[in-house]
């Protein structure tokens, strides 16, 4: 009872502090005084994380704080990875000084600057991309300049903002073990299971970039979940060339207990990113630890749910992923 009554009152606070919030903050609770940003960043050694903002603002502004500073993983990382400073472009005073501070226009689109307790940049100003990816890109890239840990749940966000996935198809004699053995690889995005051609398969999505089609298709059969290998159509003549053995793909059913090992755990009471998905589903049939996939305030989630199984049945976003 006293977990149930700490989390809840830390709940409470947080969503009163951004329920209080223009549309354009978003969920983010935001510091709005530069002195202080700056001496808590030197008292704890975290970048300021700056969001030069027009309120009220524009519709881009808008979906800014809807769309991108509303993401609950991007929300927790500004707050526990940095600290948090909202400057208003269109007004006067303290917001004023500090946009002729830093040379920032009036009137403008959202503006993002992260930097060290002394105000220089860690990374180059986030303007005229307004999407979650570059955010998050911005903050991966500001904490490797600082020094810091880059947590393995702001990596993954990372990861999956890819936009060049690509995917393939696998069969093996059970998909459950398919999803296991896969579903831990570097560069997979997601893992489903199900059937094609009348076999039981794993359909993977991943980021060539991180890992090849020819690597992961060496990486299957080296893990036996390689029994077929299906590919769309525009992809097959070019993984032909390295492959003959990869077939057209057919029909996909999707099999009705994705993530077997996960979703027969409390794992499945949290609101997670697939990607994260894959890889706790990995990590618990391997009998490793899965929590190491998920953010502080993932694993009070999960904590709860350990301890109150129950209640997590009826939630509304049982098993759902972040988009």
């Amino acid at each position: 009872m006293k977990y149930l009554a700490l989390l809840t009152y830390a709940l409470i606070l947080h969503t009163i502090s951004f329920s209080q919030n223009p549309v354009e903050l978003g969920d983010v609770h935001w510091l709005r005084d530069l002195a202080q940003a700056q001496s808590q960043s030197k008292a704890s050694g975290k970048p300021i994380l700056i969001l030069f903002q027009e309120i009220p603002g524009c519709a881009t502004c808008q979906r800014y704080g809807t769309q991108v500073m509303k993401h609950p993983l991007i929300v927790e990382a500004i707050e526990t990875e940095f600290i948090p400073l909202a400057i208003h472009n269109n007004k006067g005073g303290e917001d004023g000084r500090v946009l002729k501070l830093f040379k920032e226009p009036s009137w403008n689109n959202p503006v993002v600057r992260i930097v060290d307790a002394q105000l220089n940049d860690l990374v180059h100003r986030l303007d005229g991309d307004y999407s979650p990816k570059e955010v998050t890109v911005s903050m991966v890239n500001a904490l490797k300049a600082a020094q810091k840990l880059i947590p393995t749940y702001l990596q993954l966000l990372r990861e999956s903002f890819t936009e060049n996935t690509r995917q393939l198809t696998f069969g093996m004699y059970c998909f459950w073990e398919g999803e296991k053995r896969l579903g831990r690889l570097d560069g997979i995005i997601s893992t489903t299971p199900g059937y094609m051609h009348g076999h039981e398969v794993v359909k993977v999505d991943f980021d060539p970039a991180i890992i090849s089609p020819k690597t992961l298709v060496a990486e299957a059969k080296k893990q036996e979940c390689a029994s077929q290998i299906y590919t769309r159509s525009e992809d097959i003549q070019s993984l032909n060339q390295d492959n003959p053995a990869i077939q057209l793909e057919g029909k996909f059913r999707e099999d009705q207990e994705p993530q077997y090992y996960l979703r027969h755990t409390p794992y499945i009471f949290v609101s997670m990113l697939p990607i994260q998905a894959s890889r706790i589903n990995s990590a618990l049939g391997h009998q490793q630890d899965p929590s190491v996939f998920l953010s502080p305030r993932q694993k009070l989630t999960l904590e709860y749910y350990k301890k109150h199984p129950d209640e997590g049945q009826s939630q509304a976003y049982l098993g759902s992923n972040f988009k």
